[in-house]
């Protein structure tokens, strides 16, 4: 649906983004995380075509964002960070503005008015002005005019920033239930939001992208493999020489020091290799016993962090 090849732009001397390249799939809900100033709303803005850039190509379901803009246009629904409200507005009156010029047909606009409200939990506001509304809501009404010409998809720009916990939880489980039918982008820092609402992940960090993956994936990547905690209980020497001739095995060291109930490793593989069973079935085959066994795992806080903070020298 979406495919970005070597992006690149400039203000002035700044380079917001460099060498930017990754597609997202029909039906994938993509999380598009980085630090403040990391090009993620320049590359939103140029997927919409609200910017041109400097160089590259960007393909949204079929159309050159550069050279067909109008229909590019047609196929999303997008919520900027600042999100395009006119609060002397009504509601409904509001969402007939954006009906008209998404030029959905006099005769489907009311249905399709009540439809959008209905899937943006909009019923108890509808006759409200858009100033009296909560932040909450007004993310609400802006996803709505989002929605409302029914595109393939949808790309929201921080889509909870400034909303409390519980708005939060409301926002997030709708972008959930319209990724069930939409192809999302979801720009944000919020990681926990990501974790939650996303399959998938692209880190981009000083304008170039630094990760891709699922969050898992982006973790195994990041500590350059598989790390498994085994705490085994048996003669050591003879524990150190099996592992040593485990071949999936890249490296191991004893952390801790050594107790009563066992010994414990810290063994690596490498990336997509787990060889969680095969520990078990050596240990097994050896008689000796197995008293823990786990896969070290790191968040998507711990994975963002480490892609995108640079060690101090």
């Amino acid at each position: 649906m979406i495919e970005v090849q070597h992006l690149a732009k400039s203000y002035g001397p700044t380079v917001a983004l460099r060498d930017v390249s990754f597609k997202v799939d029909k039906g994938e809900v993509v999380g598009f995380l980085g630090p403040n100033a990391a090009g993620k709303t320049t590359t939103m803005r140029i997927l919409t075509c609200y910017l041109p850039a400097d160089s590259g190509r960007v393909s949204v379901a079929g159309y050159d964002v550069f050279e067909h803009p109008l229909e590019v246009r047609k196929q999303l629904g997008y919520l900027p960070e600042n999100t395009p409200l006119y609060l002397d507005m009504g509601v409904i009156e509001y969402l007939h503005f954006v009906a008209e010029i998404r030029h959905i047909p006099n005769g489907k606009r009311q249905a399709r008015i009540k439809e959008i409200v209905g899937i943006c939990g909009l019923q108890s506001v509808v006759h409200k002005d858009i100033g009296e509304l909560s932040k909450g809501f007004r993310q609400r009404v802006g996803l709505a005019q989002a929605l409302i010409h029914d595109p393939e998809i949808l790309i929201l720009d921080e889509p909870t920033i400034g909303l409390d916990p519980i708005q939060i939880i409301e926002i997030r489980e709708l972008i959930k239930r319209i990724g069930k039918e939409k192809t999302v982008i979801l720009s944000s820092h919020i990681l926990p939001e990501v974790s939650a609402t996303c399959d998938r992940v692209i880190i981009i960090n000083e304008g170039e992208i630094v990760g891709t993956g699922t969050p898992e994936e982006l973790a195994t990547k990041s500590k350059g493999g598989e790390t498994i905690y085994a705490t085994i209980r048996g003669p050591i020497d003879v524990i150190r020489k099996r592992l040593d001739e485990e071949s999936d095995i890249k490296d191991f060291v004893e952390v801790g020091q050594e107790q009563e109930n066992g010994h414990q490793f810290k063994i690596q593989s490498d990336v997509g290799v787990d060889i969680r069973e095969k520990l078990f079935f050596l240990v097994a085959n050896n008689g000796w016993s197995l008293i823990e066994l786990r896969r070290e795992t790191m968040n998507l806080e711990d994975v963002f962090k480490r892609l995108t903070i640079k060690e101090q020298t």
